[in-house]
């Protein structure tokens, strides 16, 4: 029922497109911040740690790929890296480094497990009302802005 009303409820509303996408993407980047946040701190974890624990989820991996991996999503305004991360994690006992290569821990993929149902719920919500054909338009169409705009994969 709730999502048959907030699906209903967003037809009815006459879409803002008097907003630049700017403003759209900076609000929504916001609310899936706040989110994660709210979900993680039941596990006193960070944003950053979660997307560690999703990138090990795998396998193992060095710093410098998990740090190629993360690199979208540091503040360029500020110095950060992986490592700044991932040394909580691994005095919890979630995360083992042996040589180069970084690593779960069987407590670190039970808590990663755990964390990805809960995340799983929030994506969803997030998504409430939204036809898959939408939202893979919405990831062409930002992805496509991303290229014109220089990103290169």
């Amino acid at each position: 029922m709730a999502a048959e009303s907030a699906a209903s409820a967003y037809t009815t509303h006459q879409a803002d497109t008097q907003r630049s996408i700017g403003f759209w993407l900076k609000l929504v980047d916001r609310l899936i911040d706040d989110r994660f946040a709210n979900a993680l701190t039941e596990y006193d974890l960070s944003r950053r740690q979660w997307e560690l624990l999703n990138l090990l989820s795998p396998g193992p991996a060095t710093l410098v790929r998990l740090n190629q991996e993360l690199e979208p999503y540091y503040d360029p305004d500020g110095y950060e890296t992986a490592a700044t991360h991932l040394e909580e994690l691994i005095e919890r006992g979630w995360i083992d480094v042996a040589f180069e290569y970084y690593e779960l821990t069987g407590e670190g993929a039970s808590n990663h497990a755990a964390l990805h149902r809960l995340v799983a719920r929030n994506r969803s919500a997030g998504l409430e009302g939204v036809p898959d054909d939408e939202y893979r338009t919405t990831i062409i169409v930002l992805e496509r802005i991303a290229r014109n705009l220089g990103w290169e994969d």
